[in-house]
């Protein structure tokens, strides 16, 4: 955010602009969310465990999901350009017609509906809506003049990253769309009545992120008819290889690092019938370690074997292939999310800070 926020600065700059500027940021620090976390006030979603304070400070980032609250308030303090950090998708649209005082329901299902722009018309990719929300309900109709909305296309948004067909979690609300009625106004534009909003305790989503080590990935082409035919055996017989020399060569205790193996071809993305021979795989090997320097230290221990290993040890060696020299590829460091949980907290901006500035002309003469 602070990266688009230098942009806007430029902009403002060079065009002789000036604009007050409303930053609400979202990031939390760990120990923040500790009073929370000793009231009770955190629970778990699945398939989180329930948190813990070591778990807390396990992350390098956390983020709140904000509600549409906090813009809101930066709007109404004066900001001509809002920039936010993680909000819910809705919260981003529904800001304007719930400051105006118009409907939750028919804000909520608007701003969920024009969340991800064209996905609600019949042809996806040819640009964005246009909502415009009324006491009553909503209409929506595309910005380009050949694209259609339709009440199909209008009313499958809902299910768009969300389990319930009519009831989607906001902060601090439910949106019912179960009685909702879609009418088409014409060939392209559609009108929505009937949507409900129920209030709920106030909950922000918490989501976190930390590091656990470095990875390192070798990817090795195989062609081999033998050791396709027999690829599951070979590759259990190559890891059972390599962990033993990772352990008694290189001195390294299976708890101090990580190798797996993906064999797109065979049963990376999906698995294959048994008797299916691939006529090719491509071995992706990743290693992973507590530094970067260990990672790749492994990673080139199993360079060799991972271009010669055989399916029996009588065999004579196969060759297989790199596609790139060097084989190794330090891909930095491994990030997992740590959090996945919801706090419920008093006011919508507990865990928002919001910055206000000007830029351009007015900041520089001022």
């Amino acid at each position: 955010m602070d990266w688009m926020a230098d942009i806007a600065r430029e902009i403002a700059r060079e065009e002789g602009l000036s604009a007050r500027l409303g930053l609400v940021y979202s990031e939390i620090e760990p120990a923040t969310l500790l009073p929370y976390l000793e009231a009770g006030k955190i629970a778990p979603l699945e398939p989180a465990l329930p948190l813990t304070a070591g778990r807390i400070f396990e992350c390098d980032h956390i983020v709140g999901l904000l509600g549409y609250e906090p813009l809101a308030d930066a709007i109404k303090n004066g900001a001509d350009i809002v920039f936010s950090g993680r909000t819910t998708d809705t919260a981003v649209l529904s800001a304007v017609p719930l400051m105006q005082g118009l409907p939750a329901g028919a804000s909520w299902h608007a701003a969920k509906t024009a969340e991800c722009g064209g996905l609600c018309t019949v042809e996806t990719r040819r640009g964005g809506v246009i909502v415009t929300v009324d006491p009553q309900g909503f209409e929506i109709e595309p910005l380009d003049a050949d694209n259609r909305c339709t009440p199909y296309t209008v009313s499958a948004h809902l299910l768009y990253e969300n389990s319930d067909p009519f009831r989607l979690k906001e902060p601090g609300v439910v949106l019912d769309a179960s009685d909702a009625h879609y009418e088409a106004l014409d060939s392209r534009r559609v009108r929505v009545t009937n949507s409900r909003a129920e209030a709920v305790p106030y909950t922000i989503k918490l989501e976190g992120a930390g590091g656990t080590g470095y990875r390192t990935m070798v990817f090795s082409a195989i062609a081999d008819p033998k050791i396709l035919a027999r690829f599951d055996k070979w590759r259990a017989n190559l890891e059972a290889h390599l962990r033993y020399g990772i352990a008694n060569v290189l001195r390294v205790a299976d708890g101090d690092y990580g190798i797996e193996f993906r064999a797109y071809g065979k049963d990376a993305l999906n698995p294959v019938p048994a008797d299916h021979v691939p006529h090719e795989v491509g071995l992706m090997t990743i290693v992973w370690a507590r530094t970067q320097e260990r990672a790749t230290e492994i990673a080139k221990y199993c360079n060799p074997v991972l271009l010669h290993f055989p399916l029996n040890p009588d065999d004579p060696l196969p060759s297989f292939a790199f596609p790139f020299s060097p084989a190794e590829i330090e891909l930095g460091r491994h990030y997992e999310f740590k959090l996945n949980h919801v706090v419920r907290v008093d006011r919508p901006d507990a865990l928002a800070r919001t910055h206000f500035e000007t830029i351009g002309e007015e900041a520089l003469h001022g």
